[in-house]
């Protein structure tokens, strides 16, 4: 049973479980910010241009009412979290990438290529 637990912590402590684990919990609360975005300031502003909150649109059929409107939102909804997501996305690749992009000093010579530089030019002067 130690086993099981030994080697329960060494797959826990992996560092992608662990980097998994926080994108996890930052997506959630990622989530929850795009989420109130739409239900509190984007979707008032659709309702008001459309003339109706998406949630009331319903039909019925033979007596069985289809609300429609909620599968509707929830359409709207996704484009608007995956284009934030897009967006958020791309502006971490753009700073990734200028880091990437940063040319590196170039390297000061060892000793013994300076020994040799020395060696050639006192060669050069006789």
């Amino acid at each position: 049973m130690g086993s099981f637990f030994k080697e329960f912590k060494e797959f826990a402590m992996k560092g992608n479980v662990l980097d998994m684990a926080i994108g996890v919990i930052i997506g959630g609360a990622f989530g929850k910010i795009i989420t109130s975005l739409v239900d509190n300031v984007l979707m008032p502003i659709i309702g008001t241009i459309v003339g109706n909150n998406f949630t009331e649109l319903s039909c019925t059929i033979n007596g069985a009412e289809v609300k429609y409107g909620t599968f509707i939102q929830n359409i709207v909804d996704f484009i608007i979290i995956a284009f934030c997501i897009f967006m958020f996305i791309k502006a971490i690749n753009k700073v990734s990438k200028k880091k990437e992009e940063e040319p590196e000093a170039p390297a000061e010579p060892s000793n013994e290529e300076k020994l040799l530089t020395e060696i050639r030019d006192l060669l050069k002067k006789d």
